[in-house]
């Protein structure tokens, strides 16, 4: 995908009047303002979205699809939960699914697809991804006598071999799975070119973009993806997965589930009851998203305007933090340039020195980073950090500029030594 071209910050509401709807943002660490760079991991939560949640479990909680007031409320919260997700996604409310988070939904939708397909057939993941799109495919090849392609990533660049993955397909090829953003190193792959190569091929595409989705506006139509999972807890939202699965696809999938179960789209994916609360509460955080364009717009002209100045700003800020690591001695940054297509999530080590070790250095002052293989163990391993691991700053909606300079002195001083 190519880097999104952004308006001027000013056309969504400066980043005070954003953190004033943080209440983390008011607690200290021993004696300091804490600093949250763990977003690639789980953002803050703004007042709106645990207030909206709040009120729907003390106020209209209920199981679904009884003749009773509270169940209505809940089926009509879920429902409009599933609009607002839809919008984010530019896909129809039916295509729309929640379940625990994007590991369990890749799991479930994994075996549903793999039951059409024969011993020897073909599955394509990437080194570049999070193991969540990575080992539910190796899972269900092990189960059915499928074959994995997996394609490297370039080391030096952080991005994927480009030239590799188009050498993957072949006749047997039956999905790719790709992710449109690494939640290590901030990549951002190509995946609607991704998803025209395997629709070239006669193969589905599944796109992971739960670290895209906080940073990018989402298009499953101009992707052209037959799938693609998220994690409202990386966009300011509760612990909750969603799934978009193309409608006709989503309607045949032969799907593990009990037989009083609903069989119509979206609900046959949805196994079991969900946590409504979390529905509702990822819904919310789509309208706190759209809110902050100031504007009276659509909501999904509201989200494409907060994301792509989002995106401007975020950019600006992993451009100082990039250039400040790299100038100091013994720390090494790993990732594309923040002249190619990125997010503002940044990853590095420093030499002789644990990355556990440097994420404590960063917590005594205030800063929470964030610090490991992310999941991302493949490339970690590829970097030569599988033991040592790498620590990752991530900029969310909320981070200041001063906040910035602060990692950076903080991590200077570690170099220093």
């Amino acid at each position: 995908m190519t880097q999104p071209v952004a308006p001027a910050v000013s056309h969504v509401s400066p980043v005070d009047v954003i953190r004033n709807q943080f209440p983390a943002l008011h607690r200290e660490h021993r004696g300091h303002p804490v600093a949250y760079f763990d977003g690639p991991g789980g953002t803050q939560v703004p007042a709106v979205v645990a207030d909206r949640m709040r009120d729907y479990l003390l106020h209209h909680n209920a199981n679904t699809h009884w003749a009773y007031p509270t169940s209505e409320e809940t089926d009509a919260a879920i429902a409009a939960a599933r609009d607002a997700l839809a919008d984010f996604l530019n896909a129809s409310p039916e295509e729309v699914a929640f379940g625990a988070n994007m590991t369990t939904l890749t799991f479930h939708v994994s075996r549903a697809l793999a039951r059409e397909w024969q011993a020897g057939d073909e599955i394509i993941v990437t080194e570049l991804d999070h193991h969540g799109n990575v080992d539910p495919w190796r899972a269900v090849a092990r189960d059915r006598g499928l074959t994995i392609r997996s394609v490297p990533m370039n080391t030096a660049t952080g991005e994927l071999d480009w030239d590799a993955l188009e050498r993957a397909f072949s006749p047997r090829t039956r999905l790719l799975a790709i992710g449109a953003a690494s939640n290590i190193l901030g990549t951002i792959t190509d995946v609607a070119a991704a998803a025209r190569l395997a629709r070239a091929a006669g193969a589905l595409c599944f796109v992971d973009a739960v670290h895209y989705a906080p940073h990018a506006l989402v298009d499953v139509r101009a992707i052209g993806c037959d799938l693609l999972v998220c994690s409202p807890y990386k966009f300011y939202g509760p612990h909750l997965g969603a799934v978009y699965v193309r409608r006709d696809l989503l309607e045949e999938l032969d799907v593990p589930k009990v037989e009083p179960a609903a069989d119509i789209a979206p609900e046959r994916l949805e196994t079991g009851t969900l946590s409504h609360e979390a529905i509702v509460g990822a819904g919310a955080a789509v309208d706190f998203l759209a809110s902050l364009a100031n504007q009276a717009l659509s909501r999904r002209e509201g989200l494409a305007r907060t994301m792509a100045a989002l995106h401007e700003r975020g950019l600006r800020q992993v451009t100082r933090l990039w250039e400040a690591l790299r100038a100091m001695p013994g720390v090494t940054v790993y990732g594309p340039p923040p002249s190619r297509p990125r997010t503002s999530t940044i990853s590095f080590v420093v030499a002789g020195v644990d990355s556990t070790a440097v994420a404590r250095h960063c917590a005594a002052r205030g800063l929470f980073v964030s610090n490991g293989d992310f999941y991302a163990m493949t490339v970690a391993r590829r970097l030569g950090h599988a033991g040592d691991g790498l620590v990752r700053l991530g900029c969310a909606a909320y981070t200041s500029d001063d906040e910035v300079e602060r990692a950076i002195a903080a991590i200077g001083e570690v170099a220093a030594r």
